[in-house]
């Protein structure tokens, strides 16, 4: 019996690691350059870019100041939050009933948010849609909770959340920090 050439089998299966090397380093290669094309923006990527408002710290400028006319020199204090509050007022105040009695509410309110001014210029541009969800939350409070701090504080997170929610359907974000009342009448 003749022994079976052991050099051939070593260069079939040298080849074949060979083959399998050169494949893995051509896919590895190819990888590498679609992202380095991505990443240098010659293909466009699919992945979203985080466009949410951002928080704006005292001193700083924001990159979505209001308009002009309306703009005003703020000045800050060390003190409190790193970041600086802008307010938003709602011009005409709001007038409903309330739920499961006579009794009518007017109250003014304002907004607050530690965001850029996108947030402030969407609460301006839907405004109306804002103010549809505030009488809603309003016509849906009992007399009673208006009675009482804790009742006020419940509804001024209601009107807070509504206001988010509506904004969050249109832009996607909400921002709103704090809703605060101007005036508040229950009659």
């Amino acid at each position: 019996m003749s022994k079976p050439d052991t050099s051939e089998k070593k260069k079939k299966g040298g080849s074949r690691l060979f083959i399998v090397m050169g494949a893995v380093a051509l896919v590895a290669a190819g990888g590498g350059g679609a992202y380095a094309m991505m990443a240098g923006g010659m293909i466009p990527s699919h992945a979203k870019e985080d466009n949410t408002p951002r928080l704006v710290r005292k001193g700083d400028s924001d990159p979505y100041p209001a308009a002009e006319g309306e703009e005003v020199a703020a000045v800050h204090g060390d003190g409190g939050s790193e970041y600086r509050t802008a307010y938003y007022s709602f011009a005409d105040p709001f007038t409903s009933n309330l739920k499961g009695s006579d009794g009518l509410v007017q109250l003014s309110l304002a907004a607050s948010t530690r965001r850029d001014g996108r947030v402030l210029m969407w609460m301006q541009q839907h405004e109306l849609a804002i103010r549809s969800s505030i009488l809603t939350v309003l016509a849906d409070t009992p007399e009673e909770q208006l009675g009482s701090i804790e009742g006020k504080q419940a509804l001024r997170k209601r009107l807070t959340a509504a206001i988010n929610d509506e904004l969050t359907s249109q832009e996607g974000f909400g921002g709103v920090d704090q809703v605060y009342f101007r005036s508040f009448i229950v009659q």
